[in-house]
Parts: C-alpha cells; structure tokens; sequence
C-alpha cells in the first residue's frame, strides 16, 4: 500500500506494508531509523512478532528513503508523514487502538508529531493511544550537553522507552531517566548488555531475531488495559 503525505512543495507518496493477525488487538504503526528504510530486517522481524502477538503492524517509510537519498529529510517532513499514516490507518480501522512506534529517528519523529499541535483541551498532537521508543536518540553520542528532550513532557499518551543500557545515545543512563521522569506518563525498558539496535557484544544473532526479542515487551505494554 501507499500513504500519501501533503508536504509544503506538493504530494509524495510513501510506501507502507500493512500485515494483520486473523484477530487483531489493535494497529501499530512503526517508523524506521535515519539510516535504513521500512525493510530493514530488525523491523521486519520486529513487526512479524507483534504480528504473532495478535497485533496488526504497519511499516513505513518517510519521504526521503523513498526518493532514494540517505540523510533524513527536515523534522517538518516526518512529522507530516507520521500524521498522514495514523489518519490511513484510523480510516481503515476507525474503531481499533492505534499506536506510534519507531526506531530511533523514527520514535523521535513521533514524539515530536505528538509533541505538536496540542489544542486548548490538551489533546494530543498525534491521534495515538500511546507511543513506542526503540532506542529513543536522546543526545548525539559523546554529546550529553546535547539533549533532545524539551517536548517529551508536552506528550500525553503513555510512552515506553525500550533501551539497552550500552546504547551510545542514552549515555550516561540517568540522564534518560531524569527525562523519562519529567514526562506525564512514561516508563523505560532496559534491555541489559544491549547497544543501540539491541545488539549484545559477544553474541552474534541475526538482526531480524534481535527485533523480534524486543517484540514481547513492547506487546505487554500494548496490553495494557485491553
């Protein structure tokens, strides 16, 4: 399937790859990370165990993978599309819970579109029931003085944090708690040993078997309620 995004210069269209349960508990849109697109196997073997889960999954990609550049387009572009996808996926399944998650860049790109727009009700930005962070990009690595954090108390919904406690992005830990505890409802996973796509040193294991292992603690927190 294709999503199309109304970016300031004109329409583009992005490609999205819808994969439902039999019976599903709800749909989660997932974003990819600044470097690799919606087929990257961490996603796919991700999205293929919350499928397992009994959760509808969409992947998708933003508008510069699909015009075949490499760097991340302006934040303005993603927010657009993370908007344009949740709005697809309401009009296809209006009445089920839909929630945002992404891999680095991508969780980023959705908390700022949740971030966005809050009306005079507090409404969230971002028409989800809650927000989903693999390896949340909370500075540059080496740089902690850097911190990407000023809109993360702004988020509404409930937000999951899943980190591995070697990932250079997080470093040192406590400043991503201290961020994590600034928030209105939000919580971290640690994933002991892992680095920034989960990966454990000294232990070899395909990427699209690292995703999956991510899978069952992301679906408790989906489950949560339901």
């Amino acid at each position: 399937m294709t999503v199309t995004v109304a970016l300031p210069a004109g329409d583009v269209s992005v490609s999205a790859a819808w994969d439902a349960p039999a019976r599903s508990r709800g749909v989660v849109a997932i974003a990819h990370g600044a470097g690799a697109g919606m087929d990257h196997p961490f996603l796919v073997g991700f999205a293929g165990a919350l499928r397992d889960e009994g959760f509808t999954t969409v992947r998708f990609n933003f508008p510069y993978v699909e015009a075949g550049r490499r760097m991340p387009g302006p934040a303005a572009h993603a927010i657009l599309t993370w908007r344009a996808v949740v709005a697809a996926i309401r009009s296809q399944s209006p009445d089920a819970p839909v929630w945002a998650c992404g891999k680095s860049y991508g969780g980023r790109m959705a908390s700022m579109a949740a971030a966005e727009g809050l009306d005079g009700e507090g409404l969230n930005g971002l028409e989800v029931d809650g927000l989903v962070y693999l390896g949340y990009p909370l500075h540059p690595p080496g740089k902690p003085e850097k911190p990407r954090v000023e809109h993360l108390p702004a988020v509404r919904a409930p937000q999951l944090f899943v980190e591995g406690t070697n990932d250079p992005f997080v470093q040192p830990l406590s400043q991503l708690e201290d961020a994590v505890a600034s928030c209105q409802d939000a919580r971290i996973a640690w994933f002991e040993g892992g680095g920034h796509s989960f990966e454990v040193k000294g232990r070899k294991r395909p990427a699209d078997e690292v995703g999956a292992s991510v899978a069952p603690v992301v679906a408790a927190f989906l489950s949560e309620g339901r």
